[in-house]
């Protein structure tokens, strides 16, 4: 990033100690004018466009409608898996036909129909045609089974689903579960005898044959602020909740995305990320949508395939998300990682110990980092590069975007309060819980929450600015440096306290996956009985079987302090992530280091020997009765 371009003075971007203004470079006034100015830019012009579109009760199908207009020639949709390319007129078609389908069957507005398939194009059809009626689609994982498949499908309430032919087995393991009042439908190819099994029809000739011309409008009609449809969160710590996308909710994400990122109507954006996830589904597949953009959409991410993909399709940004950039860097060297034109990577979770590997490796010169969760009102943005930083908030303007990091107690993570009973807001470098105002009148402050109001009650505070307001609790610890750059640094409950210090899973993660040439590598505190504290635990991936005790542990000496590190080793074939690459901890917290619960190897680090030696029923018996010391 060359600041040269960005400094509204003179000030010279190559003295680091010197500066003609006299302040100095670090806390350069000029320097800090300009990530406020801009941040501001991005901030109104999205806040004007919303006010706009509130106002004109416009929705998401009404504002895809004039980008139909404004390019009903270009390309909307390319799919890799078969080459098929649709134009946004196109597009527009196969949705009419998708709302003309859906009026059919007697759904109104207000309804729920479950998507479940994995990413192509007609998904996107799918939910944009079921909400030109009012109809809201539910976007269920495609990797789940069974009673998860179940529970995502129950919360939403929804009348009918339709699936993918390449999910029939996975249905089928549900169908007898499932109300007999709910309408199936299959897309792709499935054979008479496979469709009766699962009681469901075949959507592809119903499509076919469906009027392409607009549908009339949905009665009541659908504004900014009503539901378009739900996306669940990814699961890492229990069952996916079904967070509610409002029509406002969805424009935000998608125009800050191009607004702070700096796209063009003209880039090409390569989405290999899930499209029930809102980062391939509102990041990515929104700037087609709203700005007119065409997209690439993958079906499975392939590390492989990434950068002749984008070769192929001549993308010029890609998206990522938790460990793709990782992935990337621990495929061999190719031809293709430096032949290709993307100039951008936009998305969230982009460790620290990566991020500069990646961008020298691949030649990618901007790296838009971001904060944000589905239905959160707290959403950061890195828009100039800077190296760890999640995003950015003024802490000359802070009322502008009213956010904010307050403490919380370590044991119990609960928000500490003041005399006044007001949150306590945290000090640069001092970690705190990301919190944002909640105002429900405006598109930016709302919080709209989940289908499961409980879950929604979870995640709102009472008293955190001033008396009687409102703020969601993200559920995230961050950092903030002097200058307003913002640092992910865990998910509040996965730091863990031992021998007396805090100990960040996501730091010791991205340590430990660096000494291990980017193995996948989840940390977290487990319980001993007797023993203040949580001891920290590594689970390893190890396909190969060449995992070597000693010199791992020659290796953390170097890196780690004592404390961090892992007083547990768990080595396993693989480790289990999410459907968007996040890795997951629940089942690993649960089982521990106890060695009858898995198949998995499990070692202790043995204070006396200095090794890691195997847990066993009697070392462990030995571990929870207090006779071998931690």
């Amino acid at each position: 990033f060359d600041h040269r371009l960005r400094f509204p003075c003179s000030c010279s971007p190559l003295l680091l100690r010197s500066c003609p203004c006299g302040s100095g470079f670090v806390h350069c006034s000029c320097l800090l004018s300009f990530r406020p100015t801009s941040g501001l830019y991005v901030l109104l012009r999205v806040k004007l466009a919303l006010w706009r579109y509130v106002r004109s009760a416009s929705n998401i199908p009404s504002i895809f409608a004039q980008t139909v207009k404004r390019h009903p020639n270009k390309p909307a949709l390319i799919y890799e898996a078969t080459g098929e390319t649709w134009t946004f007129t196109q597009l527009d078609q196969i949705s009419n036909a998708v709302a003309h389908w859906a009026r059919g069957q007697g759904w109104v507005s207000g309804d729920v129909v479950a998507l479940f398939m994995e990413s192509r194009p007609l998904q996107v059809a799918l939910w944009l045609g079921l909400a030109k009626v009012g109809v809201e689609a539910a976007l269920i994982n495609f990797s789940l089974r069974c009673d998860p498949l179940l529970h995502c499908i129950g919360v939403s309430g929804s009348r009918a689903i339709v699936f993918g032919a390449e999910l029939a087995d996975a249905m089928l393991e549900v169908s007898s579960s499932l109300s007999q009042s709910m309408v199936r439908f299959s897309t792709g190819d499935l054979s008479v005898e496979h469709l009766a099994s699962l009681a469901a029809q075949p959507l592809d000739p119903i499509l076919a044959a469906a009027p392409r011309h607009e549908p009339s409008p949905c009665d009541p009609p659908k504004g900014m602020n009503d539901r378009l449809f739900y996306i669940y969160t990814s699961g890492t710590t229990g069952l996916p909740k079904a967070a509610i996308v409002v029509h406002s909710r969805y424009y935000r994400i998608a125009a800050f995305g191009y607004f702070a990122f700096r796209m063009r109507s003209d880039d090409i954006v390569y989405d290999c990320l899930p499209l029930y996830h809102s980062a391939g589904n509102i990041i990515g597949v929104g700037q087609c949508l709203i700005h007119g953009l065409t997209v690439v959409v993958k079906k499975k991410f392939s590390a492989s395939r990434f950068w002749e993909d984008c070769i192929k399709y001549n993308c010029t940004v890609v998206q990522y998300i938790g460990e793709i950039c990782r992935y990337l860097l621990s495929q061999p060297v190719r031809p293709s990682e430096k032949g290709h034109k993307v100039r951008l990577a936009v998305g969230n979770g982009l460790r620290p110990s990566v991020w500069e590997a990646f961008t020298e490796r691949f030649g990618v010169a901007q790296i838009g980092e971001f904060y944000g969760a589905t239905e959160c009102n707290c959403s950061i943005a890195n828009m100039d590069g800077k190296v760890g930083a999640c995003g950015f908030n003024s802490r000359i303007l802070p009322n502008v975007y009213p956010i904010r990091l307050v403490r919380v107690d370590e044991d119990t993570m609960e928000l500490v309060r003041d005399s006044r009973g007001l949150c306590v807001p945290c000090q640069p470098g001092e970690p705190g819980l990301l919190v944002g105002r909640i105002n429900q009148q405006d598109p930016l402050r709302r919080f709209d929450g989940y289908a499961n109001q409980d879950a929604t009650r979870k995640k709102i505070a009472q008293n955190v600015f001033k008396k009687n307001d409102t703020a969601y609790i993200s559920g995230d610890v961050l950092v903030m440096d002097d200058l307003g750059y913002m640092y992910f640094r865990d998910r509040s409950g996965d730091t863990f306290r031992w021998r007396g210090e805090n100990v960040s899973t996501t730091e010791v993660e991205g340590i430990l996956s660096n000494l291990l040439a980017q193995t996948d590598v989840a940390v977290y505190g487990v319980a001993v009985p007797g023993v203040e504290g949580k001891a920290g635990m590594a689970a390893i991936a190890d396909p190969a079987g060449s995992f070597d005790c000693s010199s791992f542990l020659q290796n953390i000496q170097r890196v780690l302090p004592s404390y961090a590190r892992p007083v547990f080793l768990r080595i396993s074939p693989h480790v289990d992530t999410t459907g968007t690459f996040k890795i997951q901890k629940t089942r690993l917290q649960r089982e521990g280091f106890d060695p009858r619960l898995t198949t998995d190897q499990i070692f202790l680090l043995n204070p006396r020997a200095a090794c890691y030696e195997a847990v066993d029923e009697a070392l462990y018996n030995a571990i929870v009765e207090g006779r071998m010391p931690l």
